[in-house]
């Protein structure tokens, strides 16, 4: 689908996207501008607050059932400190893709109710230059419903307008 009516403004956009995503954990939009230089750390990829919580950014994959696919939503993972450093250990080496799925909770506030802060996932590492996989856990959760059922494009345009539009 390369061009869509907006059902929100009426207008018409040149391509639907198909990835959204918060660029912090919902724990880093908690703290002030000083509480984030005292006490975390923010990459791209990693985030680390008070030596304590570690985070690495990944993907849900949504399989779209009537066109092109995936839908990704971008969200950070909570990660045991024994975890994040073995991710960070393999973050740059070949074969890291052989490493088995850590478990971590889901910590970011996707738009669905209820919350989807601290679902149970399992990160999956995936080869050199791609973004871990999250698989979130089989509960009648509407995001988990969604990553293993699978959705529509009608319902890929409805994410766009509201993350577009609030």
């Amino acid at each position: 689908m390369s061009s869509y009516i907006c059902n929100t403004c009426g207008k018409q956009h040149d391509e639907l996207p198909m990835c959204f995503g918060p660029s912090a954990p919902a724990l880093w939009y908690s703290l002030t501008e000083a509480e984030r230089e005292e006490r975390g750390e923010l990459s791209s990829d990693q985030c680390v607050i008070d030596g304590k919580h570690f985070f690495v950014l990944g993907r849900i994959l949504i399989p779209v059932i009537d066109g092109p696919g995936p839908f990704i939503w971008l969200a950070w993972v909570s990660l045991s400190e024994t975890n994040f450093l073995r991710t960070c250990e393999l973050w740059e080496s070949d074969g890291r893709e052989i490493e088995p799925p850590y478990f971590g909770w889901l910590q970011s506030g996707l738009p669905y109710e209820p919350s989807t802060l601290s679902l149970k996932t399992q990160l999956h590492t995936m080869p050199l230059g791609e973004r871990p996989s999250i698989v979130l856990e089989r509960t009648n959760h509407p995001l988990s419903v969604e990553q293993h059922v699978g959705i529509s494009m009608a319902r890929v345009q409805e994410i766009a307008e509201a993350a577009l539009h609030g």
